[in-house]
């Protein structure tokens, strides 16, 4: 049933694009502030229950009414399955935005790939150069597609039902809201949404690296893994904690260098340098979209090698 909720979901989406903002950020935008204005006194033990009011209650929620459904129907289960992925997953949430930068970069017209790019980051770039832009786009689209794709999937295939996909974009959700606050009120109230969203992507970080190792250059995607990704700021506040993991294997499956410094708002951000071989350019960009969706492929391709296990098995 996986197999086919994950291609019914990839076609569906590509028909009628998910308007994540309306339907899935503001409903939880709205919950993260009732629960951290009920509950947020400043304190670690005050975010964790909150925590797990938020992302529980929302996993037992999607948990039962599968059960409930099954009961009555395993079509209008697999169904309610099909709902619950194409809310939390999200190829379209991101390459729009990165196929626009492409098209703008291959005409030329840096001053629009720069506002497309500070757009999609939420940061300046002013100034950037052709191969700044592109190998930025490339972080930011390996880290999308493992944030709103491969990640979702591990937990959808790992745990029982839909309540795997809820469990990571929820996770993934507060940590980003209640996680990565400075500001003094916020206190220690998102420590434990941080704590838990990393335990809770250990495994679908390796998970996703390993594929772009696959079906990329292995070799050297093993080689940057090893050597270079835990040089990634683990508190990175635009691509989140571990993420290093990701563009390293990534990189080195590209043959492509990402990360190094970069001029941000009139400041050189010092970045550790990730991958080996050429300088990030457009043909860089095209290639990347290449090596996910190739690792998307050998996804369906496992999910239904176990399909047949599990019908020779019964």
């Amino acid at each position: 049933m996986s197999l086919f909720s994950l291609v019914a979901v990839l076609l569906i989406e590509q028909i009628w694009p998910l308007p994540y903002r309306q339907v899935v950020h503001e409903p939880l935008s709205r919950l993260a502030r009732f629960l951290e204005g009920l509950f947020n006194a400043g304190e670690r033990s005050h975010g964790l229950i909150a925590w797990l009011i938020a992302v529980g209650g929302l996993v037992l929620v999607a948990g039962s009414v599968h059960v409930a459904l099954h009961l009555l129907n395993p079509l209008l289960a697999w169904l309610w399955s099909i709902l619950i992925l194409y809310l939390t997953m999200g190829f379209r949430l991101f390459s729009h935005y990165y196929t626009d930068i492409q098209l703008a970069l291959r005409m030329d017209d840096l001053p629009h790939a720069r506002k497309l790019l500070a757009e999609w980051r939420g940061r300046p770039a002013d100034g950037l150069a052709s191969s700044d832009i592109a190998r930025l786009a490339i972080e930011e689209a390996l880290s999308a597609s493992h944030r709103h794709v491969f990640g979702v999937l591990v937990c959808f295939v790992l745990l029982p039902g839909p309540c795997g996909a809820v469990l990571y974009r929820a996770a993934a959700f507060f940590a980003e809201v209640w996680g990565k606050r400075s500001d003094a009120d916020a206190g220690g109230f998102g420590k434990f949404s941080q704590q838990a969203f990393a335990v809770i992507d250990w495994l679908p970080l390796r998970v996703t690296a390993t594929g772009f190792a696959i079906v990329g250059d292995f070799e050297d995607a093993v080689y940057c893994w090893r050597t270079q990704a835990d040089k990634w700021p683990e508190q990175d506040t635009q691509l989140g904690g571990g993420i290093g993991i990701v563009l390293a294997s990534g990189a080195g499956a590209l043959g492509v260098r990402l990360g190094m410094p970069v001029v941000e708002a009139g400041e050189i951000a010092d970045r550790a340098e990730m991958g080996t071989g050429d300088e990030a350019d457009v043909d860089f960009m095209q290639s990347a979209v290449g090596l996910v969706w190739r690792a998307l492929l050998l996804w369906l391709l496992l999910l239904l090698l176990l399909g047949f296990a599990s019908l020779v098995g019964s």
